[in-house]
């Protein structure tokens, strides 16, 4: 048999495509080539296989072979696609087992030496393999954890090219290789704050609660060391752990980012880009591969933006559409990418360029021309999507020396009671956060069982929070 078939994955931002492998032999001039819209990175694995093969034991037929990624129509990129073209190719030739390979999708990049390295994006890829009814998955051992998450599918971790060849029929001698694993992961800055370390800033407290209670954006104005960073790195611990479901996505856009994935997070995360940062940055793109930007990153989460005032105006108002639809979608010449941007966004800024404007004790240098303009930063649109606004100020030296009179834990048992509360009053509709009601729908029973839970979303303009009474709602 001169045709073999196996299957792969493209990702296509969270979305994966399963891709069929053919390897075709026949008698011309020895070649091999690769077909099917492959990029650079993909291209070059005709040396990559080439070696792996030879160095395993088992060499690829002296004959043309070409290899053929189906649909050709669909943009292919990176070197997870190297495994399935060596035991495709391998079988084109006799080598190993057509009709065993042709029930399994094959994900990893190959060493020279045939050891198979981990590769992104894997728990999105075993996703989709699970969805097209596949039964069997064989991927890199670095990425077998992550591929252990998703349920329903085989997982197969595997260190050598001949490890995959034995399993498929081959008769080679399996080499006793080190397992390739990926990057640690760096403990996640911030996961061992409490929010009992707030002194003297009850009021942002208060307006942090109702903001995770309710899933309110929120801005925070004043001047610099008044606490703003300090209360946006302990939203994320306030809000209520993730579900299986939320935390599977948020490892998706992990496993993307390059990150190594080996348990399910159930901490919301927290992305805080510099204030230089790009739009691609923020929206996330890629000229050929499509890659997550702060923005789905921060999915089920929140997004900081300190300094916010900073920040391009172009790369705010990038912001205006995932804040509404909930997701995020990359347009380049050939594909199209969809990201998950389901996020909470917390913007900090001072008051004026120099920070003292409205500072008592401080003097402000900058003219009034500037201060409007430093303030006008943040467009109409941009401002309409926040719900909560709060003035902070510095706390007295007399006041910091105490101990703050909530904790994280305390704080997140009023956040999940009061989710609780509004996911029953909106039980009949679409919606469970106070924040994704309709301006214009009224709340079942009346605008007295508002109380004691977060303001809704259509009402932030004249409404004022139950939790604090100074707190301004945004216009």
């Amino acid at each position: 048999m001169s045709t073999a078939r196996t299957w792969a994955v493209a990702l296509a931002g969270v979305d994966g495509h399963l891709v069929e492998v053919e390897a075709d032999l026949s008698n011309q001039t020895p070649e091999f080539r690769i077909i099917g819209l492959p990029d650079k990175s993909l291209g070059e694995a005709v040396q990559r296989v080439h070696n792996a093969c030879k160095n395993t034991g088992l060499d690829l037929p002296r004959r043309r072979l070409t290899v053929n990624l189906s649909p050709a129509s669909l943009p292919k990129h990176g070197a997870g696609f190297d495994l399935a073209i060596a035991v495709a190719s391998l079988a084109a030739g006799g080598s190993l087992a057509a009709r065993s390979i042709a029930a399994t999708v094959h994900i990893g990049e190959l060493g020279l030496d045939g050891r198979v390295r981990p590769v992104p994006g894997v728990l999105p890829a075993v996703f989709a393999a699970a969805r097209a009814g596949f039964d069997a998955v064989i991927v890199p051992r670095g990425n077998e954890a992550e591929a252990r998450l998703v349920t329903g599918i085989e997982v197969r971790g595997a260190a050598s090219l001949a490890e995959v060849a034995v399993w498929h029929g081959a008769d080679v001698e399996v080499p006793d290789v080190a397992t390739v694993h990926p990057p640690a992961v760096a403990m996640r800055e911030g996961a061992d704050l409490d929010l009992s370390e707030i002194v003297g800033q009850e009021e942002a407290v208060d307006a942090l609660i109702v903001a995770a209670a309710g899933g309110h954006h929120l801005l925070l104005s004043g001047p610099p060391g008044a606490g703003k960073t300090m209360l946006a790195r302990r939203l994320p611990g306030i809000m209520p752990p993730l579900d299986e479901q939320d935390a599977l996505e948020v490892a998706s856009v992990k496993s993307l980012s390059g990150e190594h994935v080996a348990t399910l997070d159930r901490v919301p995360p927290l992305e805080a880009p510099h204030h230089s940062a790009s739009v691609a940055a923020l929206v996330g793109g890629g000229s050929r591969a499509a890659r997550p930007g702060a923005i789905a990153r921060a999915h089920c989460g929140v997004l900081f933006l300190d300094e916010a005032a900073e920040f391009s105006r172009v790369a705010l108002d990038a912001l205006r559409q995932p804040l509404e639809a909930g997701v995020i979608e990359v347009n380049r010449a050939g594909f199209t990418a969809h990201f998950p941007a389901r996020f909470q966004l917390l913007l900090a800024m001072n008051p004026c360029p120099c920070g003292n404007h409205g500072v008592r004790g401080a003097e402000c240098t900058c003219p009034p021309m500037s201060i409007r303009r430093y303030s006008g930063r943040l467009s109409g649109p941009l401002r309409d999507r926040i719900d909560i606004g709060l003035q902070v100020n510095r706390v007295a030296a007399s006041r910091a020396a105490g101990v703050g009179r909530t904790t994280t834990s305390k704080a997140r048992s009023q956040v999940v009671t009061a989710r609780a509360r509004a996911a029953q009053r909106w039980k009949s509709t679409p919606w469970r956060r106070n924040a994704e009601v309709p301006g214009n729908m009224a709340p079942p029973g009346g605008a007295a069982t508002l109380r004691g839970d977060t303001l809704p979303a259509g009402s932030r303009s004249r409404t004022r929070s139950a939790h604090s009474p100074r707190l301004r709602p945004c216009a």
